[in-house]
């Protein structure tokens, strides 16, 4: 019986690959939204998956990992002295406006942290250094961001208004697809850069000569400068967004939480995961992204199922004589039925195989191009291999049902 099926199915090429070609549209459809649905989840939450804090404290008020409330630095030393902290460093987030060489504006968001400390910016970087950090007004950002920033390599100068600022490194899959266009720093870098820098006047180096604009004057990149004299150290009362918290060996996450949150009034205290789940969970169910990327896989589907079930159906019908015959000698309706099923499932195959390729491609390209992250991954892949031989058997049905009511006496009629 799969030789009839495999003759039915290449019999009409032109068919056949109009069947096909169906078919790799609505996989590839499929596979390319949960997969950016997935590598939507995944950028969201990579700064905190590439953090080695156990704890994340921040305002109680907090939505998700990018708007929250701040909270001042004194948090910090106060952390520090909860037993049962081995360590805690103190992470920023400034949101701020990038100026660039054609003066457009693009808005950023600016990360601020100890570039000596370890427990965030670890394994960050694919070029240059952390310690190129403590620069006056470095930066670091993700290398998908280039283009946005209309920057081409470690060295370049822009402005985050109203200072120049140094790109001294590159880092890889830090980007969010949800967020600004995130750009890295030390603390006191990205206070300046959110508007922290309090200082009566902005010094600038200009060919080795401090140059200084007071406030009323306008910043408009008329002078070559690069930083200022040096941004101010923070105090207690400066703003931060988060105190991360690395945890000594053998204690009971739960209850350290607890005493931070008692320690550290106004703050909630989350692990590592917790965070995670409440910033992905965010913008996957309160948002449309998840609703919107669902849809479109579920057309993929529909397309798939129409396509694949008007070509089984006109084949049953181009063939109704012979499935007459195969009656007439006394084949049962499950014989074939497994014609019509095997013939659906080598559409499933033949089309799924091709469209998983194109979309590996593809991910490829948008990762290297876009830093648009189309996560595949091996459950996924399995997934929609279910999806799609379920499409193809279910459209199978159609035309079963055209079969069943087949007169073996068709065969003697003209």
């Amino acid at each position: 019986m799969a030789s009839i099926a495999r003759k039915n199915l290449l019999e009409d090429i032109p068919r056949f690959i109009v069947a096909q070609a169906g078919i790799m549209f609505a996989v590839s459809l499929v596979t390319i939204q949960v997969g950016i649905l997935d590598g939507f989840g995944r950028s969201t939450v990579r700064l905190i998956e590439q953090s080695d804090a156990d704890i994340w404290v921040g305002a109680k008020e907090m939505l998700h990992l990018d708007v929250t409330l701040p909270i001042p630095l004194e948090r910090l030393i106060q952390a520090r002295k909860v037993t049962g902290v081995k360590h805690a460093e103190a992470l920023m987030s400034r949101q701020a406006v990038w100026l660039d060489s054609s003066d457009r504006i693009v808005p950023v968001r600016v990360w601020g942290f100890n570039p000596s400390g370890r427990l965030f910016g670890n394994g960050m970087v694919s070029k240059g250094s952390l310690e190129t950090l403590k620069e006056p007004y470095s930066f670091i950002t993700d290398r998908s961001n280039l283009a946005t920033l209309n920057l081409k390599q470690v060295g370049d100068i822009g402005k985050i208004v109203p200072f120049r600022a140094k790109l001294t490194g590159l880092s890889e899959d830090t980007q969010s697809m949800a967020s600004s266009t995130s750009l890295f720093a030390s603390l006191e870098n990205a206070n300046a850069f959110g508007g922290g820098n309090n200082s009566s006047l902005n010094c600038t180096i200009d060919g080795g000569q401090v140059e200084c604009l007071n406030p009323s004057q306008s910043f408009n990149g008329s002078k070559a400068q690069t930083a200022a004299s040096s941004p101010r150290r923070l105090n207690l009362a400066d703003p931060i967004s988060y105190v991360l918290v690395e945890v000594e060996p053998g204690q009971d996450l739960a209850k350290l939480k607890q005493q931070l949150e008692a320690a550290l009034p106004g703050t909630r205290a989350h692990t590592k995961e917790e965070i995670a789940d409440i910033t992905r969970a965010y913008w996957q169910q309160r948002t449309g992204v998840g609703f919107i990327l669902g849809l479109g896989a579920t057309v993929g589907v529909v397309v798939g199922m129409v396509v694949v079930s008007q070509i089984l159906y006109s084949s049953v019908s181009d063939h109704i004589k012979e499935f007459g015959t195969l009656k007439a000698m006394g084949a049962s309706d499950w014989v074939i039925y497994g014609v019509i099923t095997e013939q659906a499932l080598w559409m499933a195959i033949l089309g799924y195989i091709p469209s998983m390729a194109f979309c590996f491609a593809l991910g490829a390209w948008t990762v290297a191009a876009k830093g648009i992250v189309i996560l595949i991954t091996p459950a996924t892949a399995i997934a929609v291999f279910g999806v799609t031989v379920v499409m193809c058997v279910g459209s199978a049905l159609f035309a079963i049902q055209k079969v069943t009511h087949v007169d073996p006496a068709i065969v003697f009629k003209a």
